[in-house]
């Protein structure tokens, strides 16, 4: 019988690394399958229909979930009501995502004809693609896990790690293939903490003041190196002595100047800097600036009102991750 913090650790541990492994394993098989289930989902003209019985099932209604909030409007129908009258969910132009571990489960098995019959695609996330339902269906997610994490390999653990991350891989893919932007997000989260951030103004979340990591034109490497240390952001604004945007520094510069330069003392912030930052107004919504820092895949910007800068926005402010509102 483990005893103690230690041994419990130890046990955690193993739990955690085999549910990894797993997930490695899952991404590096992942094949053409995968392409074509994206597709399918993403030409669907109708809903997505979720469904599994037990701990599939829950799985099944948080994949439901997840593609609802990110583009792609999804169900979740319980396979034994759906028996008994709630097929009626279902139409014509609709694709269904049956969530399986064994590939055997008796009431997914008698569905699956009835559900063609309706005219619906049936996509599986299966853990036995040579199974009933591995074989029924249109198109087979393999879930396969070596194991579960659960000793007596009795209680799913590994293997709905695994359904979930293969219903999160085809959320956020749909999400990039039907070009789902932070504006349409923040339509579908308008109650959440994200939605509520969104809605806010860059003035409200960035950093001004002496928070602004900033140095002047002719400072040299010590100084900038300090500023940013000091700042925590990542980045330095430079400006001249009037106190106008000439650029910005950010660690990859300073790696590319370090690798370039042969002696990176005599360098001057003018020398290392991007000229040109990418900015945005403070009156923006956060919304707005979570688009354009997807855009140009960065993840921060400097608040500029004629030519001052008066503030600097990093992603994690918009998403709540650092203390902006202390």
């Amino acid at each position: 019988m483990p005893e103690g913090g230690i041994e419990l650790r130890r046990i955690a541990k193993q739990v955690i690394n085999i549910e990894a492994k797993a997930l490695q394993e899952l991404a590096n098989n992942l094949g053409e399958e995968f392409d074509r289930a994206v597709e399918l989902l993403a030409s669907c003209s109708g809903k997505v229909v979720l469904m599994g019985m037990g701990k599939s099932g829950i799985v099944a209604k948080k994949i439901a979930s997840t593609l609802s909030s990110t583009g792609t409007p999804a169900i979740f129908l319980h396979p034994a009501e759906a028996m008994h009258g709630d097929l009626g969910m279902l139409s014509s132009g609709d694709v269904a995502i049956i969530l399986t571990a064994s590939g055997e489960t008796p009431e997914l098995i008698k569905i699956i004809p009835v559900i063609k019959d309706l005219g619906a695609s049936i996509i599986a996330i299966c853990g036995e693609p040579d199974s009933t339902i591995g074989k029924m269906t249109d198109l087979l997610l393999p879930a396969v896990v070596a194991g579960e994490a659960c000793p007596l390999g009795l209680i799913p653990t590994a293997s709905t790690a695994v359904s979930m991350a293969l219903g999160d891989a085809l959320a956020i893919c749909l999400m990039r293939k039907k070009g789902i932007d932070s504006e349409e997000i923040l339509s579908l989260h308008p109650g959440g903490n994200i939605g509520q951030r969104l809605f806010l103004k860059v003035g409200e979340v960035m950093h001004a003041g002496d928070k602004i990591p900033r140095v002047q034109m002719g400072d040299g490497i010590r100084t900038v190196l300090s500023e940013m240390s000091a700042k925590k952001l990542g980045i330095t604004t430079v400006v001249d002595k009037a106190g106008e945007l000439c650029g910005v520094i950010t660690d990859g510069d300073l790696r590319r100047a370090m690798e370039s330069a042969d002696d990176i003392s005599e360098l001057t912030a003018e020398d290392i800097m991007t000229r040109h930052p990418k900015t945005v107004s403070a009156s923006a919504s956060c919304a707005q600036a979570v688009g354009l820092i997807e855009k140009h895949q960065i993840t921060v910007l400097l608040v500029v009102e004629n030519k001052k800068v008066h503030g600097v926005v990093h992603i994690h402010d918009i998403l709540g991750k650092n203390k902006v509102w202390e």
